[in-house]
């Protein structure tokens, strides 16, 4: 006989088509009946490690996200206690400052650049790709790395600031084909050891720091243009305003902006407790709103594109590579962090398939465009 909580989970992802221990490939199969207990206790936090602890199964995660979070399951769940109190701790403290500047590196980034090999490609550009017209992953990222030089309508000889340089896909992009010079910061160790190698010859320095250090007087210097390709969403909405304000004060009067990030339609959206605890520690996601809010009296607004849609495409193809390259990996690493990464990969496939997230690229200027700036795409 079902238990309340059973009942309770049923009643739940009934209006997403989702069924306990059903047959489609988007159910879940109950290997552990403590899961329902768990799940009303902890909410998502509950089912991402309910997962990982190998408690239930389902043939395709990311149909199950995509069903969840299609059907808006989760504003009729109500606040459990995980993400209660991950909405307090972001109300009341700096969760990005600065001291606390270098965790998302060490435990993310840093983990191991074999893994990201293994599942970006050989771009080893870890954001969303541009798939327009693209036929491959390999592809959509040269597109949107080719997409992104040219809004920021790059000439050879100018000088490009990368915040959140990553591997170094960008700087080597820009680089080679438009021979610009690039200074790319991170706050991981791992990506500059390789992003360095993977330069190699190019007019390209890599430097590990916070972007608040780029304001020191010292090191402070003027760039023709900025890029922050998938770094914004560790900033924080208590620095916005200060992150904007170091990148107009590093930017050239007639220098463009572009700021490529994962966006939430709503302002007031917290961050997934189990997301904040396994894979993007302090982690927050702008809305449009506080963007605009806090670029007010900093820079004008010159384009806003959102191709959130393709970010699916892009998770399903590192969730493919990861699959692949397993049977190399699983030396390093247990079963609990397989189910975890595909949980991950999955989880966020299905909610870009939603729209629940979305992708922006924002093109900003100091003072204006001279004769307004035309769209690419």
């Amino acid at each position: 006989m079902a238990n309340n909580s059973e009942n309770w989970i049923q009643k739940i992802l009934e209006p997403a088509g989702i069924k306990i221990n059903g047959k489609n490939p988007w159910d879940i199969r109950i290997a552990n009946p403590d899961f329902y207990n768990r799940v009303k206790a902890q909410g998502s936090l509950g089912l991402g490690e309910s997962y990982m602890d190998g408690w239930w199964e389902c043939d395709k995660l990311d149909d199950f996200f995509y069903r969840i979070l299609s059907s808006d399951i989760t504003s009729r769940i109500g606040l459990s206690l995980p993400v209660l109190l991950d909405f307090i701790r972001a109300k009341f403290f700096n969760l990005q400052a600065i001291g606390r500047a270098f965790q998302i590196g060490e435990r993310h980034y840093d983990i191991d650049n074999n893994l990201f090999r293994s599942m970006l490609g050989k771009t080893m550009a870890y954001s969303c790709g541009y798939w327009k017209n693209a036929r491959n992953l390999d592809e959509a990222q040269e597109s949107k790395l080719d997409l992104i030089c040219k809004k920021l309508n790059l000439k050879k000889g100018d000088h490009v600031l990368d915040i959140g340089c990553g591997w170094g896909s960008f700087a080597y992009h820009a680089a080679k084909n438009y021979g610009v010079e690039v200074l790319g910061i991170t706050v991981s160790r791992e990506q500059i050891k390789m992003a360095e190698k993977i330069c190699k010859g190019l007019p390209v320095e890599f430097r590990l720091q916070d972007y608040r250090e780029l304001n020191k007087p010292s090191i402070q210097r003027k760039f023709s243009h900025i890029v922050s390709i998938g770094m914004f969403e560790h900033v924080g909405p208590k620095n916005y305003k200060t992150f904007f304000e170091i990148a107009k004060n590093c930017l050239k009067k007639d220098g463009l902006f572009l700021l490529h990030t994962i966006g939430s339609q709503k302002t007031s959206a917290g961050t997934d407790p189990w997301v904040n605890k396994y894979i993007f520690p302090n982690g927050k996601l702008p809305s449009l709103k506080q963007i605009a809010s806090d670029v007010e009296n900093l820079f004008m607004i010159e384009d806003v594109h959102n191709f959130g849609a393709d970010y699916n495409k892009t998770l399903m193809s590192w969730h493919e590579n990861f699959e692949k390259a397993w049977p190399k990996l699983k030396s390093k690493y247990d079963q609990r962090f397989y189910r975890m990464w595909n949980y991950y990969l999955l989880s966020y496939a299905g909610a870009f398939r939603a729209r629940d997230l979305q992708l922006w690229q924002i093109v900003l200027s100091p003072h204006g465009f001279p004769g307004g700036y035309k769209s690419i795409r």
